[in-house]
């Protein structure tokens, strides 16, 4: 049964705008998080912990996800999560406490936990394995709208009418798209609406359980598994850190702009991914023909980026800060190419099951990262967490860390040469 290059490219779109949705949610503590500080009477930690929830959720949620989608498949499994998220950012929009904001930040973690890897599960069997680093990126790209939206657009919505009220119209389009996206997609070819087995006779796309656990077990003794997953727990996790919560406050308190000004450089920084995801994708695919000769530069320039923001202060000019930032998400797009360098080195039946174990540390990283650098920032300088001598010693941290990643990703197998 063929399809049409319409409904294909239907299918790209909403598995980016399930995507989208989650990269809003992630992101969008870091520019209400001063009306949050006021409201609330929050402060650094506190807004760590907020934060940190989705993505502690988000990451556990991880490995039951990768057998949702070898199993259940990712229709079914993407629309239930995404209406739970729904639930979740209904909570927080009428949470009272730190206790209830956490509570519904936990609940949009868990929601969207399946809407990356669901989406990369329908690029592996509806597209040519020779399109995958170039539409994964494409994906990125796309959700990465969901930045977007959760930096200008956010801080001007929440101007008309508040952050409670933004939260609750936007956890209603969510309630929209979860509806929209189950009555399109189909898991795989030869699947009708409902999702019926495969009835084209080809490879094993729905293995059971027990076969996905078996693989899963092999897959985590291989070497290079351990080092794309502690390549992505630092490149995404000091990404996601910076964007979704320490930009913020460091571009308002520590460099003294205002939140507009930081809503648009965490726009162009988001800009930035946008563009730098699937330039690095065709880099990959087509011209390069390499994973790691995109994968370490891009972390390397990621390095170099974070020494550059030790470097500002309130007097630097606005448009260095804006060059830095976006700049910062150009290079951080080079990271969406492990998905692809995972992928090769598993049997396609069991493709969920790798990425999901990856993302599971993508997730846990920026978790780790975000509470990570809050307590870094309170330990050593308490009283004055929020300063620009803070800020200094948790950028250089993590820089560290990304120079580390870079010599250890020199240590694994290339695969796309040898295709």
């Amino acid at each position: 049964m063929k399809h049409s290059r319409t409904w294909l490219f239907s299918t790209v779109i909403l598995a980016a705008a399930m995507f989208a949705m989650s990269q809003f949610y992630r992101a969008s503590v870091a520019v209400i998080s001063p009306d949050l500080m006021q409201d609330m009477g929050l402060n650094a930690l506190d807004l760590s912990r907020i934060s940190a929830a989705f993505f502690y959720a988000f990451a556990i949620m991880q490995i039951p996800v990768g057998i949702f989608l070898d199993t259940v498949g990712p229709r079914t499994a993407m629309t239930a999560l995404t209406l739970l998220s729904v639930a979740g950012a209904v909570v927080f929009a009428l949470g009272t406490s730190p206790a209830w904001l956490t509570f519904g930040r936990v609940l949009l973690g868990v929601g969207m936990a399946c809407n990356f890897m669901g989406s990369l599960k329908l690029l592996t069997v509806w597209f040519e394995p020779r399109q995958f680093a170039t539409l994964s990126a494409v994906v990125v790209s796309l959700g990465t709208l969901g930045n977007i939206a959760a930096a200008t657009p956010l801080v001007l919505m929440v101007s008309l009418v508040g952050w409670r009220h933004s939260f609750l119209i936007i956890a209603g389009f969510t309630f929209a798209l979860a509806l929209l996206f189950f009555a399109v997609i189909k898991d795989r070819p030869g699947a009708d609406a409902g999702g019926a087995a495969d009835i084209t006779g080809g490879a094993d796309l729905r293995p059971s359980v027990s076969q996905t656990m078996g693989r899963a077990w092999a897959l985590f003794h291989e070497k290079d598994y351990w080092i794309i997953s502690a390549a992505t727990f630092c490149r995404y996790g000091i990404y996601a850190a910076v964007q979704a919560l320490w930009a913020g406050p460091f571009l308002i308190h520590v460099l003294e702009l205002s939140a507009v000004t930081a809503g648009n450089i965490l726009f162009l920084m988001s800009i930035g991914l946008i563009l730098g995801c699937p330039f690095c994708g065709w880099l990959s695919d087509s011209l390069v023909k390499s994973r790691k000769k995109i994968i370490i530069p891009g972390i390397c320039c990621m390095t170099g980026l974070l020494l550059a923001m030790n470097r500002l202060s309130p007097d630097t000019g606005v448009w260095v800060v804006y060059l830095v930032f976006f700049s910062f998400g150009l290079a951080s797009g080079s990271g969406q190419v492990m998905y692809a360098h995972i992928k090769e080195q598993v049997p396609k039946a069991n493709a969920g099951m790798a990425m999901t174990g990856i993302n599971f540390f993508t997730m846990a990283g920026v978790a780790v990262f975000l509470q990570g650098m809050g307590h870094v920032m309170t330990r050593f300088f308490p009283g004055s967490s929020l300063t620009l001598p803070a800020f200094h010693l948790a950028f250089g941290l993590c820089s560290v860390c990304l120079a580390g990643i870079a010599l250890l990703y020199c240590l694994t197998r290339e695969t796309l040469e040898k295709r």
